[in-house]
């Protein structure tokens, strides 16, 4: 069955078939990446129907899996890349060059070596720099084509305070500098566009700065005295983590983006990340140890930080639901196998857990894979893309010989 715009604005964990997961885990071992190709279709085809008017970039950093990149790439989306590694992967996905961003922060010489090939190896290409420094290195480099400046206008937002970028002096060129660095680069390259992102996780009272964002990137963009190609105002739209948090009105919020620009003579670039992959992802993890504390039921499971970093990095929640269990509803601390005590999935009521039972983590299908490690010398999972009745692995499950493939001896030991 084809998506439509008008699916369910979120997928809840509930949502999920059990004996769907349950076939695939029993079938594909723990810890388990699933990401529902249909899902991720209709997700992009509402939101590009919110943007009529806009060019979807979508932010590739949060999943790169060739499926997720070929299926957007299929419905017409660009791309936005940080490196040069997410650049090539989205080349080898099927985008044409003009199609993508490569918009890096504080670039690695390799890393900027890189994208220049690429940029002379995929005409259209645009690169983004985010210092006079990267602007002065790409011209030390030869590169003379499309640049897009990110300008960073003080006001950042977001689920956490590690990732509103758009106050963080990290990111982008001070916006005081912003036209003058754009006005000099304009001698020496293709200055198409600017660019800002107020951050990551974006809901809520948080709109309104990512609005004070948007409405500063119009007025830059009509101070100049030349015409750009587009404004690029970042994406970082929220999706509901929480089973009680309403999903966000992406119609209202595309209405105030294009009021807060303004009348400018480009074409308004977004760039939704989690928006369009995180609920069209769960991971699946079995329950190996079961034990009674004194103020919780402690489930010991076999996915961990390393799988799953961002309940570690950021506090966030992921709601975990006990997909096979049956029993009355208990108060439980999921906890994984690392030996760190943020190894831990958070606090959830579910189906009394038993050894063996499965569990599975909603909104998993943005920075989820992305982020896993081998921490502790643990193999990182594999991922399954299922599309309708279809699933096929893309991602094999890693072994102990993959994580120590990179040693080598040395010769005096």
């Amino acid at each position: 069955m084809s998506a439509t715009t008008d699916t369910p604005p979120v997928r809840r964990l509930a949502d999920w078939s059990s004996d769907r997961l349950a076939s695939l885990a029993e079938e594909h071992g723990t810890p388990l990446y699933v990401t529902d190709l249909d899902r991720v279709r209709e997700n992009y085809r509402r939101f590009a129907g919110a943007f009529p008017d806009a060019d979807v970039h979508y932010a590739a950093k949060a999943n790169t899996s060739r499926a997720v990149l070929r299926t957007l790439e299929a419905e017409g989306s660009s791309v936005e890349c940080a490196s040069a590694g997410e650049t090539e992967r989205a080349f080898a996905a099927g985008f044409e060059g003009e199609r993508v961003h490569y918009t890096a922060v504080n670039p690695p010489g390799e890393d900027l070596d890189r994208a220049v090939e690429l940029a002379d190896e995929h005409p259209g290409l645009t690169i983004t720099a985010g210092a006079k420094d990267t602007v002065d290195r790409l011209a030390e480099r030869g590169y003379d084509g499309r640049l897009c400046l990110r300008v960073n206008p003080g006001v950042g937002a977001g689920h956490h305070e590690k990732v509103r970028t758009g106050a963080d002096a990290k990111f982008g060129v001070p916006y005081d500098r912003a036209a003058a660095l754009l006005e000099d680069a304009a001698d020496d390259f293709d200055v198409v566009g600017v660019h800002a992102h107020a951050g990551s996780g974006i809901s809520g009272d948080d709109l309104g700065n990512h609005r004070e964002l948007v409405s500063q990137m119009g007025e830059l963009a009509r101070s100049l005295d030349f015409s750009l190609e587009f404004v690029d105002v970042g994406g970082g739209f929220g999706v509901p983590y929480r089973p009680d948090e309403p999903p966000l009105d992406i119609d209202a919020v595309a209405d105030a983006t294009r009021n807060a620009l303004g009348d400018v003579d480009a074409t308004l670039v977004v760039e939704p990340g989690r928006y369009l992959v995180a609920d069209a992802g769960v991971l699946l993890t079995r329950v190996n140890t079961v034990k009674e504390a004194t103020e919780t039921t402690v489930v010991g499971v076999d996915a961990g930080m390393t799988t799953l970093a961002r309940p570690a990095l950021y506090d966030a929640y992921h709601r975990v639901r006990n997909v096979t269990g049956d029993g009355p509803e208990v108060e439980t601390t999921v906890a994984g196998p690392i030996c760190e005590s943020s190894d831990t999935f958070g606090e959830h009521a579910m189906a009394e857990p038993r050894r063996g039972d499965l569990l599975a983590v909603g909104n998993a299908g943005a920075y989820g894979y992305e982020m896993a490690s081998q921490y502790n010398s643990r193999p990182r999972p594999a991922v399954v893309v299922v599309d309708g009745d279809l699933a096929d692995v893309v991602n094999r499950r890693e072994t102990l010989a993959d994580v120590t493939a990179t040693e080598r001896e040395v010769a005096w030991r």
